[in-house]
């Protein structure tokens, strides 16, 4: 497994779940880190605090990804920290609860705000990004959701954005290569405070069982197990680019097929 004591990786979102545990896995392996958060300072800052621990650099740079100036800022910010910038970890993300069936329940605001951060918000650094992870050979890891792939989640307007984000990837890839590849990941259902929050503890809970239940591993997902696949795409596949990878403990396998 490479070291990481000379490279750069800047993770959106990164003050919680995801985000957090790819920080934390990052600089164990011992990259810096530029510690993204648009709301959660004091959360920020103990993510940061915890990778510098582990005896890695850390910084943390503030800014909603919906708004392309703070993407800039934010990526400008990095580089004039630490020199360079070799991974980006597109992780910010939103969501509105609402279910599937209840088509008044989602607005056009609704969709705008979810597409803006799920959708333009990646697209947004990438764009901003581009100029130094070529320079870097670098990397790019979108965190997606099996919600694009399944058309299940917490609403139409995520599956929406998902999905595009997916088709986002793959159009990239074209054209940000032969300098910097970028893949997705598609985590199914991941334990944790986002989804207890958005779904309530009652629905929460039967969820998980379900997916348990239900999927080929009996399993669901911890953050520290998606963080596992991003930084296996940032450091340990250097011919893969353009890939969408479920990790969904297999649920796919036990979903009814038509005859």
């Amino acid at each position: 497994m490479p070291e990481l004591n000379d490279c750069v990786a800047l993770i959106t979102g990164a003050s919680s779940g995801i985000g957090a545990a790819t920080a934390r896995l990052l600089a164990r392996r011992g990259c810096a880190v530029a510690i993204n958060y648009s709301k959660s300072r004091d959360a920020a800052e103990a993510v940061a605090a915890e990778c510098e621990k582990l005896g890695a650099r850390a910084f943390l740079t503030p800014g909603d990804v919906a708004d392309d100036a703070a993407c800039r800022r934010v990526v400008d910010e990095t580089v004039a920290q630490f020199g360079r910038l070799n991974f980006l970890v597109n992780n910010a993300g939103t969501t509105k609860f609402v279910a599937h069936r209840n088509l008044g329940g989602l607005s056009a605001e609704d969709f705008q705000r979810i597409y803006a951060v799920n959708t333009i918000g990646p697209f947004q650094m990438i764009r901003a990004a581009e100029p130094y992870l070529r320079a870097a050979k670098g990397a790019v890891v979108n965190v997606s959701s099996v919600a694009g792939v399944y058309g299940t989640g917490s609403s139409l307007a995520y599956v929406a954005s998902k999905a595009a984000l997916n088709g986002l990837t793959l159009s990239l890839a074209r054209v940000l290569g032969p300098e910097v590849r970028i893949n997705a990941v598609c985590p199914g259902f991941v334990e944790g405070e986002w989804l207890k929050q958005g779904m309530g503890e009652a629905a929460y809970e039967a969820a998980l069982a379900n997916w348990k239940s239900n999927s080929v591993l009996q399993a669901s997902n911890k953050a520290e197990d998606i963080a596992e696949s991003i930084v296996f795409f940032l450091t340990s596949a250097p011919n893969v680019t353009g890939e969408t990878l479920l990790i969904d403990s297999g649920i796919r396998l036990a979903m009814p097929r038509p005859r």
